[in-house]
């Protein structure tokens, strides 16, 4: 397919990937942290408080996400994210009404599994599933939904908050997705089934290959390349959740400003956006199992850096390369599982990838903590953590020929 006709009868595809990626941000750590000094202050909650009501949620949505994830292979994509996105706004207006920590943590809970769980989990399997030959380029494009809430949201909060309560802005969002994403997803639901993307019609040109075909969940338990991958893929998740979740003692260590430092978040989006539709092209081109040995090294590079100076420049470097990792991160593994196993049961494949992930953002935050009342100075937590990025990476790369290797499944027991 040349590239001009993929993009044309792409689009709406494309379209509704990035609005379901962009639906994920009101159950994303970045999102909700925003309004952790009202929520906490409202509720009369201390730090550990609701830190502990916010693990408590991630964790239980993180083990929900394990079974409702299968729903990706059982069910219309299209018709799973407007019921997402409905669970997401109800959930939303659910923490409008907060008054108990109760409510918050029931709140929390829905937006983490519906915004950070399905929503981001039906936007990834989608592309992954619909698109062979263009799977890289599908995904880049896709998942720009990530960055872009990531790069917009935080401003117009910080505006918003200066006008309205913390209340009337989780109102106003809830309010938003029915009256504006829900019209929209429906769209564009539509035109995936009209114009037929919703089948995996870019597979009848690469050869058929069965074992790819026909991995089942418990099959990919059973192989060692899935743990062997594991820990380099969770590094990014925990990692950046961590340091984003502590970045008030971040900035008071380093004495820099929070304004200087959050001047610095749109270079994390830019960067994750550009590496983002390059790795699409080069997954095209090479395959996610080639490039995967790559996507950690900007991470390690900009904790080392955090590891070894003050200056504000780190910062501005640290979002840079984050993003990188970021960005390369969404595209390499949203291609990955469906190379390695195949798209017959990627959705309960990718819910388990995810749901650990999910686990590992709820963990971070309160391990980090401990460390620093442990009086582990974060300067030597970010050395530790960019020594074992690093070392993940060289995992990845001395596993890469055994991941270009087609494998059958194994057999039954």
């Amino acid at each position: 397919m040349k590239t001009g006709s993929f993009w044309r009868r792409a689009a709406p595809a494309l379209g509704l990937g990035f609005l379901i990626s962009f639906g994920s941000s009101g159950g994303q750590t970045y999102f909700i942290s925003l309004f952790a000094g009202d929520i906490r202050a409202d509720l009369n909650l201390t730090h550990g408080s609701f830190g502990a009501s916010y693990t408590f949620a991630t964790l239980v949505s993180g083990v929900a996400l394990v079974w409702l994830g299968k729903l990706a292979d059982r069910f219309d994509l299209p018709f799973l994210s407007v019921f997402s996105i409905l669970g997401l706004s109800g959930c939303g207006m659910l923490m409008a009404g907060a008054n108990s920590v109760i409510v918050l943590v029931l709140a929390l809970f829905g937006l983490r599994l519906f915004g950070q769980g399905l929503l981001s989990h039906i936007a990834i399997t989608a592309m992954g599933r619909w698109f062979s030959i263009e799977r890289g380029r599908a995904l880049s494009v896709a998942t720009l939904g990530f960055p872009v809430g990531e790069a917009l949201l935080p401003i117009l909060v910080a505006f918003f908050l200066t006008l309205y309560t913390w209340r009337d802005i989780w109102m106003g969002t809830s309010v938003f997705i029915i009256i504006v994403m829900l019209p929209l997803l429906l769209w564009l639901g539509h035109l995936v089934r009209m114009r037929g993307l919703d089948r995996p019609q870019n597979n009848a040109r690469v050869p058929k290959a069965p074992g790819r075909l026909s991995w089942t969940r418990a099959q990919v338990l059973r192989d060692p390349r899935f743990y062997g991958l594991l820990p380099g893929i969770l590094a990014p998740p925990f990692i950046i959740t961590g340091v984003l979740f502590h970045q008030i003692h971040l900035v008071e260590t380093k004495s820099w400003t929070l304004s200087a430092f959050a001047a610095c978040y749109p270079l994390y989006a830019i960067s994750a956006t550009a590496v983002a539709l390059g790795a699409g092209w080069m997954v095209d081109r090479f395959g996610a199992a080639s490039l995967l040995r790559f996507y950690l090294l900007p991470l390690a590079l900009g904790l080392a850096l955090l590891a070894v100076t003050d200056e504000i420049f780190a910062a501005a470097a640290f979002m840079i390369l984050m993003g990188a990792s970021g960005g390369g991160a969404t595209v390499v593994l949203g291609a990955l599982w469906p190379e390695l196993y195949g798209t017959g049961h990627l959705g309960a494949i990718r819910s388990l990838s995810v749901a650990l992930l999910v686990l590992s953002t709820a963990i971070s935050p309160g391990l980090m903590g401990l460390l620093i009342d442990a009086r582990l100075s974060l300067e030597s937590q970010f050395a530790m953590m960019s020594i074992y990025v690093f070392a993940c990476a060289i995992v990845f790369a001395v596993m890469s020929p055994s991941l270009l290797v087609e494998r059958q499944p194994p057999a039954p027991t």
